[in-house]
């Protein structure tokens, strides 16, 4: 046991570093960087580990109770479905989806997108709308080779995706953020920025449930939103991996279903309602400019998995994804429930947190007293893990914030961790 904890809590000394750098990387660059940080390309030399994927190498451990990844609950995963598809798809066309395929991806996966999409969130698209990507981070990383200049400025949700950040600021941009409330990104304070700021090129939106916030768009803003960026001819980044992750309240359009100019580019994937292993996501947007994500993703990897693509297209066929998404959100609307009714018995004043609707995550505000890194080492030493609030801000500060994610936790231990997050914080609280 002692072996594991001061691994897990050299894991995250390290991840508290200023340079964000996990130890073996540290060794490397002081040993190798002067002589090597001449041969890297500019946009690689200053990029660090993102803090969320070291922590979940460590929270793999059992007995560490962790709020830290957006994992969905493997529980949940059609396993038996998904093997029957795969001896199907072999049997049945295992020549053809075993061999390369075009980059747009597999025609009847992306006909159900469109048709999806259509149905459930109010657009007008068919399948040479749609591009299947490796997840949806690789339409995020994509968007940056289409679009983004060095020097060019994305406008973001404040706070935002860290995944989001990472795959921008690789090409160069400058983050500007955009405050927030419960409604989402307020968009009197985005119409401003649009007039002052030069150089922008995108806004980067979550609508549904977002990440780090769990927060939700009100209809009213998706609308403005959407009229703000024809007027000021700029593209929206729409990420919508947690919308279907609805528990309560009605579903709400998208931001694309009102972009009459095609200013709007949104981002799926399968990861939430299916299983994440298969990395299959895909971008929906203007037929135009589908086909330069096309070009560039021929650049990247050829094609996203032809085999992959054919089991998720038969298992769409053969089986109720409605009914099984059904089963995933009596699961984590359960766990959800448990975290916030945690939250509100143990929690001591002073600390607020949101009440979200759907999705895998809450977002906890601290008093400005305090440092969620500094509750973390001490919670990690009791074996319970989250993620600091700092990094989910492109430009930094925040450090009295953090997020919990509660879909892949069973009840029993949500409860426990949240316990025992509670008395580090009222520990901290009587120190300040």
């Amino acid at each position: 046991m002692f072996c594991e904890l001061s691994f897990i809590s050299l894991a995250f000394a390290h991840l508290s570093n200023n340079d964000g750098l996990c130890a073996q990387e540290t060794i490397y660059f002081n040993a190798e960087g002067a002589q090597m940080n001449n041969a890297y390309a500019q946009r690689v030399v200053n990029l660090k580990a993102s803090e969320i994927r070291e922590i979940l190498k460590v929270t793999q451990q059992p007995s560490v109770i962790s709020f830290a990844g957006g994992l969905p609950a493997p529980e949940l995963f059609p396993i038996e479905a998904i093997s029957n598809m795969c001896a199907s798809v072999l049997a049945n066309d295992g020549q053809r989806a075993l061999q390369y395929a075009t980059t747009e991806g597999y025609v009847s996966l992306r006909q159900w997108i469109a048709a999806r999409m259509n149905t459930t969130l109010g657009t007008v698209l068919d399948e040479d709308n749609i591009l299947i990507t490796n997840g949806s981070q690789q339409g995020l990383d994509l968007s940056g080779k289409v679009f983004i200049d060095e020097g060019d400025v994305v406008l973001c949700e404040s706070p935002t995706y860290l995944a989001a950040i990472t795959a921008f600021r690789a090409y160069g941009c400058n983050f500007v953020e955009v405050p927030t409330d419960e409604e989402g990104m307020n968009m009197d304070d985005l119409d401003r920025l649009l007039k002052t700021t030069d150089r922008v090129k995108g806004i980067y939106v979550i609508p549904n449930f977002q990440n780090p916030t769990g927060r939700t768009m009100s209809l009213e803003r998706r609308e403005r939103l959407a009229k703000l960026a024809a007027q000021h001819r700029v593209m929206i980044f729409e990420d919508n991996p947690y919308g279907e992750l609805r528990f309560e309240g009605k579903y709400l359009p998208s931001v694309q279903s009102f972009d009459k100019e095609g200013w709007v580019i949104s981002f799926g994937s399968f990861s939430k309602i299916l299983c994440p292993g298969f990395r299959i996501g895909w971008v929906a947007g203007d037929k135009e400019i589908v086909r330069k994500y096309v070009l560039v993703k021929q650049g990247v990897d050829l094609q996203s998995n032809t085999f992959v693509q054919a089991v998720i297209a038969a298992y769409l066929e053969q089986h109720d994804i409605d009914e099984h998404i059904k089963t995933i959100l009596g699961v984590y609307k359960t766990r959800r429930d448990v975290l916030l009714s945690a939250l509100d018995r143990h929690f001591p004043q002073g600390v607020q947190h949101t009440r979200p609707e759907g999705g895998l995550f809450a977002w906890v505000t601290l008093p400005d007293s305090l440092n969620a890194r500094h509750i973390l080492d001490d919670c990690v030493a009791r074996k319970v893990a989250f993620v600091p609030g700092g990094p989910f801000f492109p430009n930094g500060g925040h450090e009295n914030t953090l997020r919990l994610n509660f879909s892949n936790m069973e009840e029993g231990r949500i409860e426990e961790g949240i316990a025992i997050m509670a008395d580090v914080l009222n520990r901290h609280l009587k120190t300040v």
